[in-house]
């Protein structure tokens, strides 16, 4: 089995302190290494490295997180300090004050603007969803996409003459298990190294040439009402040096501000 037959868990020897993207005294926002999970899961037992511990522990206070991101994404991870604060931020999410920006490199020319309306069944795990519903009918699933950038090299890769790419902007509109996942790969368009929902014919490909195993999805950005403040409140999480450096090759910026959420 290889890295890409499965979602790699970062080494612990590799995880430095999680970087505080925003602070005050009610929330707190990291930004969540790729690789790194929320918090314990049936599904990886043996894993001892969580995003909740390890933030706990860092800043000597316990926190709640206020929404999930997928082990393999990076990104913006918002917490509450309270479990009062936890509890206010909860309209935060039921009246759509919270909104949230993620960029995905996919596979092929994407659309330049697409509302993808796709209902999704939620997918259930044999272990740690056992006791699910398998009966309950699909959800209603949203999401605004718009294609910032498309690269092509001239390089053939299974069925397709040349290798194809685009980053894409993802705003989710609701919260579905893997939504931007599955969206993405129901228009043909999936995302660069998505095990459960991608190509693995172009995700080895990327792996090798890229040298890179990630998933390519980031939650690079989020606003929120600051319930307290009643302020809009923009977290922005960096991309890294290696999604920089790969974009930099497919001939787009190589600067961080480059790929900042653009104001309307």
């Amino acid at each position: 089995m290889t890295q890409l037959d499965k979602e790699v868990p970062v080494q612990k020897a590799e995880l430095p302190e999680l970087e505080i993207l925003y602070r005050d005294e009610h929330f707190i926002a990291i930004n969540k290494p790729s690789g790194l999970l929320v918090h314990r899961s049936f599904l990886d037992k043996h894993e001892t490295q969580f995003a909740v511990q390890m933030l706990r522990d860092q800043i000597g206070q316990h926190v709640f997180p206020l929404h999930r991101l997928d082990r393999p994404t990076s990104g913006v991870l918002l917490f509450a300090l309270s479990s009062d604060a936890a509890r206010d931020a909860g309209s935060l999410f039921s009246d759509n004050k919270i909104s949230k920006r993620y960029l995905a490199l996919t596979r092929g020319f994407a659309p330049e603007q697409l509302f993808i309306d796709k209902p999704l069944k939620e997918k259930h795990d044999k272990i740690a969803d056992k006791f699910a519903d398998n009966n309950k009918p699909p959800q209603e699933a949203q999401t605004d996409i718009r294609c910032l950038f498309q690269a092509s090299l001239p390089i053939a890769v299974g069925k397709f003459p040349s290798v194809r790419y685009s980053l894409v902007e993802c705003w989710p509109k609701t919260g579905r298990k893997h939504q931007i996942r599955r969206h993405l790969n129901g228009i043909n368009h999936p995302i660069l190294n998505d095990v459960n929902h991608g190509d693995n014919t172009q995700n080895h490909f990327f792996a090798e040439h890229f040298a890179c195993a990630r998933l390519m999805l980031f939650a690079s950005d989020v606003y929120f009402m600051h319930p307290y403040t009643n302020q809009t409140i923009h977290i922005h999480a960096s991309l890294g040096e290696q999604a920089l450096s790969i974009f930099e090759t497919l001939g787009w910026p190589n600067e961080e501000s480059d790929y900042f959420a653009k104001e309307d």
